[in-house]
């Protein structure tokens, strides 16, 4: 007896990898389209794909039929800041009236802003703002979300947001996974102490991390104005030796090398990748480090949007994310993310469906699990309320979703017909 079972589905969307962790370059376009599906879940695994007629509905706790319906793998999210308290709207209302943000930043704005803030709220507190922007994620198709650190930057409120990440996994029905991201920046309080902060994330933050296992990943911002090549790779190399995988905020702004540096450290994700070199491309290829791009910055900010046709036809696996943080991207709305990959970058809407799916699970070593739509694997689907999959895309701005299956557990519905 089956626990759940989508049949008469327009499209079932599996994006099947055969094994495969990832699609690179023309893959990607290789999404497993099935036209009158079926999808059988037990246990929270997926039982059955394929047509409908290869099922018997009848031997189901649960039949739904999907008519008229297009069902996807649950959305990954490899990429927020969802943990912060405090917003920036005054600072966006002045940045929209023409001030940089630079010169925010340098008035003692921008970052520094959360992260007085964050400092100030307590766990409790941090905990409520997250689990609401978690709603607004799955209300979105997002199944699987990866929140970082980095609004801390001290021991103790690094170590008092991981706790919180940490914590909201059993609080929320949403998959997340921890990364630590001491090396956001430097902090106000240690500007003329750059070595001491350094030694601070190396020497105490990195172990405790560790010790505690509240993150898998160690993330660093390789840019001008936050930190050099070197400083990144000695902390990734410390947390290497304390068994932390890398992630990489690399060439947001200048071609500073970061994406070379992801490929040399086999970091699991190169992030944003604006301004990302020949030798780039070339490194994190052979690493098999997955491009992460993150439109909703580029919409944000006003600025150029990253290269995505050059990266998928030099053979990368490329993931799309929010970034979703208060400060350059403030929105949860992946399938908005999806909308602005195909009008800003020209991706296929085939393409962008991998990217949100099996790539984005390969950034976060989970597409063994998760990703796609196959038997074996855990049951993470979305039912979506378009005859196909390109309405998704194509008509923006408007939430299709109708159903969320995390885990093989239906954790929202906006309707459905029962047999």
């Amino acid at each position: 007896m089956m626990d759940i079972i989508f049949y008469n589905a327009s499209q079932i969307v599996t994006v099947a990898s055969g094994g495969a962790r990832l699609k690179r370059g023309a893959e990607m376009r290789d999404i497993g389209l099935i036209e009158d599906g079926a999808v059988a879940i037990k246990n929270g695994r997926i039982e059955y794909v394929g047509p409908s007629d290869g099922i018997d509905i009848s031997k189901a706790e649960r039949s739904i039929n999907a008519f008229g319906k297009t069902i996807l793998p649950g959305f990954v999210d490899s990429h927020t800041h969802l943990v912060f308290a405090g917003a920036r709207e005054e600072e966006f209302a002045r940045r929209i009236a023409g001030a940089t943000y630079a010169e925010i930043a340098a008035a003692g704005g921008g970052i520094n802003t959360t992260v007085k803030a964050t400092r100030a709220a307590s766990k409790i507190e941090l905990t409520e703002y997250a689990l609401h922007r978690l709603d607004s994620c799955l209300g979105f198709g997002s199944t699987t979300v990866e929140i970082k650190s980095g609004y801390g930057l001290d021991f103790e409120n690094e170590i008092k947001m991981l706790e919180v990440i940490n914590e909201l996994r059993d609080l929320h029905v949403i998959e997340i996974v921890p990364t630590f991201l001491g090396a956001h920046t430097i902090p106000f309080d240690y500007k003329d102490r750059r070595e001491e902060y350094l030694q601070l994330i190396m020497e105490r933050m990195l172990p405790e991390v560790a010790r505690r296992r509240l993150a898998q990943y160690c993330d660093v911002f390789v840019e001008k104005g936050a930190f050099t090549l070197e400083e990144a790779r000695g902390i990734f190399m410390r947390a290497r030796e304390l068994g932390m995988k890398a992630r990489v905020h690399a060439d947001q702004i200048t071609p500073g090398g970061g994406a070379e540096l992801a490929g040399d450290v086999f970091a699991a994700s190169a992030d944003h990748l604006d301004h990302i070199s020949d030798d780039g491309i070339a490194r994190m290829r052979d690493s098999g480090t997955i491009a992460t791009l993150l439109p909703g910055v580029s919409l944000f900010l006003g600025e150029e949007y990253p290269d995505a046709r050059r990266l998928i036809e030099a053979g990368l696996a490329v993931a799309i994310a929010t970034d979703a943080n208060p400060g350059s991207c403030t929105s949860e709305n992946i399938q908005l993310m999806m909308s602005l990959a195909a009008t800003q970058m020209r991706m296929t809407m085939e393409e962008i469906i991998t990217a949100v799916t099996l790539n984005a699970a390969a950034a976060l070593d989970r597409s063994d699990a998760l990703g796609s739509i196959e038997e074996g694997k855990q049951a993470d689907l979305l039912m979506f309320d378009t005859p196909n999959y390109q309405r998704i895309i194509y008509h923006f701005g408007v939430n299709h979703l109708n159903t969320v299956v995390k885990a093989g557990r239906v954790v929202m519905e906006k309707s459905y017909a029962s047999a």
